[in-house]
């Protein structure tokens, strides 16, 4: 059966209002981007100005307009989201495991009551189109790999638990009050203009850029899927095409690269894009506290769909990024 949509992706955005939050995580920094450059209209939700995001560095969010607040002031997202929007992308979360474990409260209000914040301001403001950030860790542990849309979520740690929440109320809302509203479960992202530097690609770049032997917090075992943030931009263009379309609302789309890597292949693998005769330095005895041992995306809902499939090898993808930082030093020095 042929793509209900297909490459290249985001013509359905040109020219239309659309509301985007965590424009400037990794993630939305490059969809935002995209969505300029296609023709968007685009407001930003900003909770405090990052002068060292890539959001900023590139020149966007000048062209943006840009709302400062808070996803908990759900007073203030149905305002905004009441003035004639097209289309709203909710990307925006406490996205840090290790975070979540130690602050669930917190968490959970950010990632789910914010969720639902968005949702409901956007049912208000008849927003057309809405497409809500999930995780892959929403599936939870899982002797089924590669992971389906069609497994139930068996969140079990804090972070994975709001997301999973997060992404069954945003589905609710179109079988509930059919706001055409799709839900997104992306592999472990990486690229240019990541800032966490708990998470292992921006920690290794760092390391390598100083010369300092990057470090593993686990065994170097764990396994994830990696999708370069463009492919994932890409993903959430042609989700929002399909959305267009008439087809897709109510539904959740994975996203990944289907190819797992364990954390130890991902640092050497940086270490040789860069040059270095480094060494990771393991400081762990296994898997992390809180964490998944293994996981793996299958794509082939949205392939299907769209044709959308990750585009960027590691490799590749990885030398993209390092240059990147290598471009940027002051966003691994925030």
């Amino acid at each position: 059966m042929a793509p209900v949509v297909g490459p290249p992706y985001g013509s359905s955005v040109s020219g239309r209002k659309v509301f985007l939050t965590g424009a400037n995580g990794l993630l939305g920094s490059w969809l935002a981007g995209r969505l300029l450059d296609l023709g968007a209209e685009l407001t930003v939700l900003r909770r405090e100005p990052q002068p060292t995001s890539a959001l900023a560095l590139s020149g966007n969010e000048d062209r943006c307009r840009v709302v400062d607040g808070d996803l908990l002031d759900a007073r203030l997202l149905e305002e905004v989201l009441g003035d004639g929007f097209d289309v709203a992308i909710h990307l925006a979360a406490q996205a840090i495991v290790g975070v979540a474990r130690q602050s669930p409260r917190s968490t959970f209000e950010v990632n789910v009551a914010g969720t639902w914040n968005v949702l409901e301001g956007a049912r208000l403001g008849g927003v057309g189109r809405v497409v809500v950030a999930s995780s892959d860790k929403a599936y939870g542990p899982s002797e089924v790999l590669p992971y389906t849309e069609d497994l139930p979520l068996r969140a079990q740690f804090p972070y994975d638990a709001s997301k999973a929440a997060a992404d069954m109320i945003a589905r609710s809302y179109w079988n509930t009050y059919r706001l055409p509203v799709a839900v997104t479960r992306l592999a472990n992202l990486y690229g240019g203009g990541d800032q966490n530097a708990s998470r292992l690609v921006p920690e290794a770049m760092a390391a390598v850029l100083e010369g300092r032997r990057p470090v593993v917090r686990s065994d170097g075992s764990p396994e994830r899927d990696y999708l370069y943030a463009e492919d994932a931009a890409d993903a959430y263009l042609a989700v929002l095409d399909l959305l267009e379309a008439g087809e897709g609302a109510g539904e959740a789309f994975n996203a990944g690269s289907g190819v797992p890597r364990r954390a130890i292949d991902v640092v050497t693998e940086i270490l040789r894009v860069a040059g270095s005769d480094l060494e990771p330095e393991v400081q762990g005895t296994g898997v992390p506290e809180g964490e998944i041992e293994r996981q793996v995306i299958d794509s082939a809902r949205l392939e299907a769909a769209t044709g959308w499939k990750a585009a960027t090898s590691l490799e590749d993808g990885l030398a993209r990024t390092l240059d990147w930082y290598r471009d940027h030093p002051e966003a691994l020095a925030a």
